[in-house]
Order: C-alpha cells, then sequence, then structure tokens
C-alpha cells in the first residue's frame, strides 16, 4: 500500500522567527513541498507560537492544496481555532512550555472527557482526529475507545535508538494493535533518510510526518530536493518491506 509522505514546516517558521521577520515564509515552503510530491502538510500552532502563527494557519488552511494537518494541544482556544478553519486532520499533541519539540506522546489516559469532547465537536464539523501517542498498548486501546480516527506513534525512542531492536518492535506492535482496532496508523519524529526505512516498511504504518530533517536538508540541497529524496527512500523501504 502507498504511504503518505506529510511535510511539517515548523522549522521554517523556527528560522523566520529567528529574526520576527517575514521570511522564509512556511507557506510557501508548504507549496514547494506539494511541487515535490508531499501529499500533504502539518503544522503546529503552539500556545506559545514560538514559530509557526496563527496568520500562517489562516493562510495554510485556504491554500494547501493536498492536505492540511494542523497539530495542536487540546484546549479550548485551540479546539476552536481548528473548528473555525476545518483542517482535514488535527492532531492533538501534548505541550510543555520548557521543551524545545515534543519529547513524548500524550497520555490520553489523562482528561478523557475533555478529549472526547473535542473530538466530537471536531467530528461535527467535518474535521478527522488524530491523537499523538507513544507506541504502548495502553495508549492505543484508549484512542480508539476516545473516538479517534487514527493515532500517530512516536517514533522519538525508535530514532534516538535504532539500533535497539526493542525500540522498532514496539512501533511494529502498535501498529498492529492500532489497525486490529480499526484505526488509521500513522508515525512521526526525528525520522530522517538514515533511519526512516525499517518504519516505512511496517505495512500498518500508511502515513510518515516529517520536518525537521527535511527543513535541514533543504538549507543544502532545496526543499524540493529534500522532498523528493525522502520519498525515494520511503518508496525503496515499502517495496522491499
Amino acid at each position: 500500500m502507498y504511504q503518505r509522505l506529510y511535510i511539517n514546516i515548523d522549522h521554517v517558521a523556527t528560522l523566520r522567527q529567528a529574526r520576527r521577520a517575514t521570511e522564509p515564509d512556511p507557506v510557501l515552503a508548504a507549496t514547494e513541498c506539494e511541487h515535490a510530491g508531499a501529499d500533504g502538510i502539518t503544522a503546529h500552532l503552539r500556545e506559545d507560537r514560538r514559530h509557526i502563527q496563527d496568520d500562517d494557519v489562516e493562510r495554510l488552511a485556504t491554500t494547501v492544496r493536498t492536505v492540511f494537518n494542523l497539530e495542536m494541544a487540546c484546549t479550548a482556544e485551540m479546539v476552536s481555532i481548528a473548528s473555525r478553519l476545518r483542517p482535514y486532520q488535527v492532531t492533538f499533541v501534548p505541550e510543555r512550555r520548557e521543551e524545545v519539540t515534543t519529547e513524548g506522546g500524550l497520555d490520553v489516559s489523562r482528561d478523557p472527557k475533555g478529549l472526547r469532547s473535542a473530538i466530537e465537536r471536531l467530528a461535527s464539523v467535518g474535521v478527522r482526529t488524530s491523537l499523538y501517542i507513544d507506541p504502548d498498548p495502553s495508549m492505543v486501546e484508549r484512542s480508539r475507545a476516545l473516538g479517534a480516527a487514527a493515532i500517530e506513534l512516536h517514533t522519538g525512542r525508535y530514532a534516538h535508538h535504532a539500533d535497539d531492536p526493542s525500540a522498532l518492535r514496539a512501533l511494529e506492535d502498535a501498529a498492529r494493535r492500532g489497525r486490529e482496532l480499526g484505526l488509521a496508523i500513522h508515525a512521526g519524529h526525528g525520522l530522517t533518510t538514515r533511519n526512516v526505512g525499517p518504519v516505512a516498511a511496517i505495512p500498518e504504518i500508511e502515513e510518515l510526518n516529517i520536518g525537521h530533517s527535511i527543513v535541514s536538508r533543504a538549507v543544502f540541497e532545496g526543499i524540493g530536493n529534500a522532498v523528493r529524496e525522502m520519498r525515494a527512500v520511503m518508496d525503496v523501504a515499502r517495496t522491499r518491506g
């Protein structure tokens, strides 16, 4: 099965916000990624607005020609924004102000009532919801019980310990369990052309979200070439898998 590649453009905005300037424009970057073959665009509107800004998501909502996946914390403010903009998908992620980037999955056992309410509200306006979780069977099962359409498996442990077979096995087991429960399975965090192969080869994973690696390569190769490189590595792994 073809595996979708969504490009996270947050760190294009990180570079812009380093000078509080107007460039590089993450919305233009999204267009370039789509031209290079990206299947979707992901952006994380954080509560502290450290990179992606409200104006960015407003423009992305009307200019993305593939699909727009909006990452956010499950707060009243964010759910209201998503309900108005109606992206194709919202992915709920954990946030801590002191973290450099998202460091782990969402603990969906905390405030299940709030999560379920948010999922239902978004569904009522036609927005599907994914939950960004660690590859833990209990988190997978709780996500299904909450009514999410999809889960995104946090690949951070694998990315930092790719030589540890248990890290990959946890992703494989969680993906298999999620598919058994009828969830769509996504994955992402810390994936590069060097380590993406084994994750891309997991048959249940239908979508990868990759950002920092693409932006890093773009500094040297251009963002279009960076997207095409990643797509090629994924396709090889998918074929062999």
